[in-house]
């Protein structure tokens, strides 16, 4: 059993009798995302904008706002809020679940930094977190934060990164089939020859769980010798530019002798595209990429990029935000809907809540645009009209 703070019972116990307080005070409708300030970074409230960057908010010159108030407060440390996906369509959809249970939303930017985000989860708690969403930075160095969190009675989410600790509840996409699906959209294009892989943060268990992925697809063909894995990189903080420098470096060293290339993520598909493309070989050589970035979605209908396996991030916010509202009732993570049991690679078994990814590419780009992720204009820029079916 976890020690849980007198402030959490409190709060279960009102639950039972009213939903939790609709704070204004909270939720001003303005933009949150990265602070001006040097230490937390903290926000409140956010717009649900489509823009990739949040205008910071009224904070103090510490870069902290004034403490939360209301019965379920939730605070989220983003690990880097300027990555496109977390303003635009996670922040969003996650606010929303939170405000539409009765709660109130708080957050703040690691802006990358796992020191910055240990200091970030006491920030929120300190705020009057009864709740935290944590999206890793590093999962292992903030497992101390977490564990903290959790003995003061504070349940804590692991938001689409893994944090191996039994008591913190991990939601995100089962990336091991993410990992599957863009394996096996280029496996069908080029089931033999010369492979580059480019894997993600090596601290973010997601790196190693779509290399699982890809694993189940090509290991036969590369036991066999029908594919030869001529370059596998790590890629800290899943970096674009490292990412076009290590395709770089391995298109040199194979003398542009490569024939598909497994991106794990699209920024970093976008980093590598740029590389081919500097060589003349873009949309030659089959490239995957995961997320629904739309420049990546719009690579798909240009065909620089053959798969872009679509995470919808509303979907994953609003799992998240009803998650943290169960969780101001009751803070035990296995009672919380929808939950089965998850067996990390470090063998913990942790609470989980897994969503289904799905595969886009130059046949099903319908998918995206009837959801209203990406519009016709942006998904079709430079298309040659009648070249692909969603673009008329």
């Amino acid at each position: 059993m976890h020690i849980r703070r007198t402030m959490a019972l409190v709060v279960s116990a009102a639950l039972v009798f009213v939903a939790c307080g609709d704070d204004d005070d909270d939720d001003a409708g303005g933009d949150a995302g990265t602070t001006t300030g040097a230490d937390s970074g903290t926000t409140t409230g956010a717009d649900a904008t489509t823009g990739g960057s949040a205008a910071p908010a009224d904070t103090g010159g510490d870069g902290s706002s004034a403490p939360a108030t209301g019965d379920c407060v939730v605070g989220v440390s983003w690990n880097n809020y300027q990555e496109e996906r977390w303003a635009k369509w996670d922040e969003p959809a996650l606010q929303a679940a939170i405000e539409a249970g009765g709660g109130s939303y708080i957050s703040n930017d690691a802006k990358s930094s796992a020191e910055t985000q240990a200091s970030n989860l006491e920030n929120l708690i300190s705020q009057g977190a009864n709740v935290l969403v944590v999206l890793a930075q590093d999962g292992t160095a903030i497992k101390p934060s977490v564990e903290s969190a959790i003995a003061q009675g504070v349940p804590v989410i692991a938001y689409d990164r893994l944090i191996e600790d039994p008591g913190a509840l991990y939601i995100t996409f089962d990336n091991v089939e993410v990992g599957r699906m863009e394996a096996e959209a280029v496996f069908t294009e080029v089931p033999t020859g010369k492979y580059v892989i480019i894997k993600g943060n090596s601290a973010d268990a997601n790196a190693d769980f779509l290399r699982e992925g890809y694993e189940e697809v090509i290991g036969e063909a590369v036991a066999a010798g029908e594919i030869e894995i001529v370059g596998e990189t790590y890629t800290d903080n899943w970096d674009p530019a490292i990412a076009q420098t290590s395709m770089e470096q391995f298109l040199t060293a194979e003398d542009n002798d490569i024939d598909a290339v497994l991106s794990e993520n699209d920024g970093m598909a976008g980093g590598v595209i740029a590389a081919l493309e500097a060589q003349g070989l873009a949309g030659q050589i089959p490239v995957s990429g995961q997320d629904g970035d739309q420049s990546a979605l719009n690579r798909v209908a240009l065909g620089t990029q053959t798969v872009d396996v679509w995470k919808d991030a509303r979907e994953l916010g609003t799992a998240a935000g009803e998650a943290a509202i169960a969780l101001c009732a009751d803070p035990d993570v296995g009672s919380v809907a929808g939950t089965a049991p998850f067996t990390t690679p470090g063998g913990v078994e942790v609470s989980s809540i897994l969503l289904t990814p799905i595969a886009i590419t130059q046949d099903n780009l319908d998918v995206v645009l009837d959801a209203g992720w990406i519009d016709e204009a942006a998904l079709c820029a430079g298309v040659e009209a009648g070249s692909v079916a969603a673009c008329g």
